[in-house]
């Protein structure tokens, strides 16, 4: 039987794999079987690796910062483990003892050793009346140690920066112009700007009650939550400027605007301000619902309030606490009531009508110019909080500020109680060290405003762990540029910034534009933004993580809650 053998040559095949195309975007158009029903944990790039387990270290260096592997999103129960089984009954007991490492042992010994040798008459040899050795506590021996200050210098440099978030989400067609670092700010100066000329003015003051200057910690009063409206009105909103823009200047602000901006290099949180420019005219606005009139607490402080708005501490909440204070403080340390005195300006407060029967806050409103060369025309409106009368009968106007203490544990600062009558230099030099951009806002809208004086008042918590309740626990005044030359702020130097921020804006073409402070650097940056930016009502950029914005309007009354 014979066999037919094929002998031709056989080629492997090949078969064409089938290449997904994704008209849409990159990555695959179908997700593979294999990877269907895998739970996903969101993660960020910011987020830090720890170590999965350490079954060897006996450090608790990470107890001050265990949220420092926390992830950005929050914790996630993807691959949580669960364990139904009951153990409670179970104990581990190691009674081995924990021998220390090689290079551990013996560390330091002839440097104890050899104490004793350091001379007849140091300590640790003989005194001066042949006695024996000099004995030292353990609380002298660690103050003296040279040891000290090794492990900060060369370990445990501190909590890891914390990244904050922009005031306003830059987006994509925003086309950036300039980049103002801190450095070359600081170095400007603009000098010899005279004193403002008064355009107009409007509102009613009333006269401060000289009985809260004998308020110490012994004889303190409480704080009241006055219900009076306080107008944040911005720029372009206030009727006034808009019939002065007509007439005189070329570039519009209110006070809080221009200190912001004066005091930029202070700061560390983020803030942004809108501008328009209309021909050769400048007007400066803050964004509608945004927390730009907050207060903050402790921003420039060496370790700020923790992010956890859970907290009553949390950076918002304080800030919001600290406003109200402020808002509260300033109103209840004058002469209330019809039958008191009232100091009236020219005009009338611009921003309620003749028919509204409200309770308005002490406000009055100056409207003035500057000249700042180079055909710069600066209109502002600036504020006073009160008025004060003089034995002479002249009106001494006041600006009314208040700074308040929540926790100095937490704060690590001083305890208000016990150093603000004996101390006072003490608690004002913590507060310049924690608050130095608060206090230099406040100090230049004083110097603006041309007040003869800055109120400060310090307000605490009756118990740190209630921030509902408060007391005065003392005031104190200043001659706004004499505190402006004792915090170190110069007026030249402010005014610089401001200038060159204008000239910046003027080089550029008519259109909306936006300055920003970095959230993590300190940088200013100027953004061209489209003409249509934050004019829409559904923009939810300045909301609240509850979807509630802030109001122009502050009311005491309905937002007694929060205080």
């Amino acid at each position: 039987m014979s066999e037919t053998i094929n002998t031709a040559v056989q080629f492997p095949t090949f078969e064409k794999p089938t290449v997904q195309f994704n008209e849409k975007g990159w990555g695959p158009c179908e997700l593979p079987d294999t990877f269907k029903d895998v739970p996903y944990q969101p993660f960020s790039k910011n987020d830090r690796l720890g170590k999965i387990c350490d079954w060897t270290s006996t450090s608790n260096n990470d107890k001050k910062y265990q949220n420092k592997y926390a992830s950005t999103f929050g914790t996630g129960n993807q691959y949580a483990y669960y364990h139904e089984e009951d153990e409670t009954t179970f104990h581990l007991v190691d009674t081995a003892r924990v021998q220390k490492p090689p290079h551990q042992r013996g560390r330091f010994r002839n440097m104890r050793n050899s104490r004793g040798g350091r001379g007849r008459n140091a300590r640790g040899g003989l005194n001066a009346h042949g006695h024996g050795m000099t004995t030292l506590s353990s609380k002298n021996v660690k103050a003296r140690d040279p040891r000290r200050g090794v492990g900060k210098r060369f370990g445990n440099r501190g909590p890891p920066p914390k990244m904050r978030e922009s005031s306003v989400a830059v987006r994509a067609d925003w086309a950036s112009i300039e980049e103002m670092d801190f450095p070359r700010l600081i170095k400007l100066s603009l000098p010899n700007i005279k004193e403002g000329e008064d355009i107009t003015t409007c509102g009613t003051l009333e006269y401060y009650d000289k009985t809260y200057d004998r308020i110490n910690v012994k004889n303190e009063k409480p704080l009241q939550k006055i219900d009076r409206i306080v107008h944040t009105v911005t720029t372009t909103d206030d009727p006034v400027i808009r019939r002065l823009s007509k007439t005189v200047g070329n570039v519009f602000a209110t006070d809080a605007i221009l200190a912001t901006i004066m005091c930029s290099t202070r700061s560390n949180y983020s803030w942004d301000i809108v501008i328009e420019k209309v021909g050769d005219k400048i007007f400066m606005d803050k964004r509608d619902h945004t927390e730009f009139d907050l207060l903050t607490v402790n921003e420039t402080s060496v370790e700020p309030p923790t992010d956890d708005d859970s907290s009553c501490n949390s950076p918002r909440n304080l800030a919001i606490e600290a406003t109200f204070i402020n808002h509260n403080f300033s109103q209840q340390v004058l002469k209330t009531g019809d039958q008191e005195a009232k100091y009236k300006f020219d005009e009338t407060n611009p921003f309620i009508s003749e028919d509204e029967d409200i309770q308005v806050a002490s406000v009055g409103y100056r409207y003035k110019k500057w000249e700042l060369g180079s055909d710069i025309v600066l209109v502002a409106r600036c504020e006073h909080d009160g008025v004060l009368q003089t034995p002479s009968g002249e009106p001494q106007f006041m600006s009314i500020k208040a700074l308040n203490e929540w926790d100095s544990k937490l704060a690590n600062g001083v305890e208000w109680r016990q150093k603000l009558d004996t101390q006072r230099g003490a608690v004002l030099a913590n507060e310049l060290r924690n608050n130095a951009c608060k206090l230099a806002k406040w100090t230049v809208q004083a110097v603006l405003a041309g007040s003869d004086q800055l109120k400060l008042g310090y307000v605490s918590r009756i118990n740190p762990r209630d921030h509902s309740r408060h007391v005065i626990l003392g005031t104190q005044q200043f001659k706004p540029h004499e505190f402006a030359t004792q915090i170190n702020l110069s007026m030249d130097n402010a005014w610089g910034i401001l200038r060159c921020i204008i000239d910046l804006v003027m080089k550029q073409k008519d259109g909306k534009y936006l300055i920003m402070k970095d959230p993590n650097k300190p940088i200013i940056r100027l953004y061209d933004i489209p003409d249509n930016t934050f004019d829409s009502d559904d923009s939810d950029d300045g909301e609240g993580e509850d979807g509630e914005g802030f109001q122009q309007v502050y009311n005491y009354a309905n937002n007694s809650n929060k205080i």
